[in-house]
């Protein structure tokens, strides 16, 4: 690989993005409640205005949460991006996010292992790759020559569209193939799919059905059937392990909450998609049609389980790939499910069983 694109792809996986970038927020929704967490009665959580994010766009906007977490101010931030939230959690402005994989991921390995814990999943699945419907591409044999996007260089998409690449055959433009992948958020992705300026993407939701409802796109491949069972992880929620540490009461709350708010959403799914849909207005100024919105969530589980199997997949995809650099990272203290499985079994439902990190060889 050219040792320019080599080090891009280094920098790129530092700030990689979350898998899902819906819509983007005003930025001075990023600037609000900044102030040191000097109380034990608060807590600020910071997440997306994206489908993967739900239980937290609907429980925060219609007060789920404040009400299971009485007696606690609970402030909120609204992030465009992965990388910013972490931050964020590394300052102490937010102590709770709700982020992807690949930001969890990275944070955890900028901190040496020390800086954060996920204690939650949010979202499985919700994840495809789209070709245009003129472009002769009916199978995996047609993709040579092609020009496909992705959201960002070295996210979670990215990851996935190169590594399903390199399982059929093709190397990349950047390794010598005849396959190019450019990368660009998912509203541009949309225009050049209508400008005819690629041939296909591999984007999260709602903006896969986006694509096919809206630029003459058709699925080619949903992620779910590439996964064992076909569940994946596309949201968890993480929190500083100062604060796991020290407020492990409040924690517990709020993963009341997000259970209380993820067993709600499955069981009144129309209500849940007409609510998210509001409170995105709320959040954005902008919607999407339920029609787009109800395929979309089809293809999304709605979870408080991690998937804690498909992020340590999803690192060795990376490393194999050269975005982690020489040497394997070791993830084996990056996930704390304790206080989720009380909370689970508190409820009598099934626990989550914490699955050892495979060997880095």
């Amino acid at each position: 690989m050219n040792p320019m694109i080599k080090f891009g792809i280094a920098g790129a996986i530092i700030a990689a993005v979350i898998a899902v970038n819906f819509i983007s927020v005003p930025e001075t929704n990023e600037i609000h409640h900044m102030e040191t967490n000097s109380s034990t009665n608060i807590l600020r959580i910071g997440y997306f205005p994206n489908i993967s994010h739900a239980q937290a766009v609907i429980g925060l906007g219609d007060g789920d949460y404040q009400k299971e977490l009485a007696g606690i101010q609970v402030e909120t931030q609204v992030f465009n991006s992965g990388p910013s939230a972490i931050e964020a959690l590394f300052a102490n402005r937010i102590d709770v996010a709700y982020v992807g994989p690949n930001p969890a991921i990275n944070g955890y390995i900028k901190s040496d292992g020390q800086g954060l814990r996920i204690i939650a999943g949010a979202a499985s699945g919700g994840v495809v790759f789209v070709v245009r419907n003129d472009d002769g591409i009916n199978s995996t044999a047609d993709l040579g020559g092609k020009k496909f996007a992705s959201p960002q260089l070295g996210n979670t998409q990215d990851v996935a569209l190169r590594s399903f690449l390199l399982k059929n055959g093709y190397k990349t433009s950047d390794n010598g193939g005849n396959v190019q992948i450019i990368n660009a958020d998912n509203a541009d992705v949309f225009t050049m799919m209508i400008k005819n300026n690629i041939d296909g993407a591999w984007v999260p939701e709602p903006w896969g059905t986006k694509l096919e409802h809206e630029a003459n796109g058709k699925i080619l491949v949903d992620e779910r059937d590439l996964w064992p069972n076909g569940k994946f992880a596309t949201a968890l929620i993480v929190t500083r392990t100062d604060y796991l540490q020290n407020h492990p009461d409040i924690i517990k709350k709020l993963l009341e909450a997000h259970v209380n708010e993820t067993l709600w959403i499955n069981n009144n799914k129309d209500q849940a998609i007409a609510i998210f849909n509001e409170q995105l207005g709320n959040l954005t100024g902008k919607t999407f049609p339920v029609d787009e919105l109800d395929e979309a969530f089809s293809r999304m589980d709605i979870t408080y389980d991690p998937v804690e199997s498909s992020l340590y997949q999803s690192a060795n995809a990376a490393y194999d790939l050269g975005f982690l650099g020489n040497k394997k990272p070791d993830l084996s203290n990056i996930f704390d499910l304790s206080i989720l499985n009380q909370v689970l079994e508190e409820k009598k439902l099934p626990t989550i069983s914490e699955i050892p990190m495979p060997s880095t060889g």
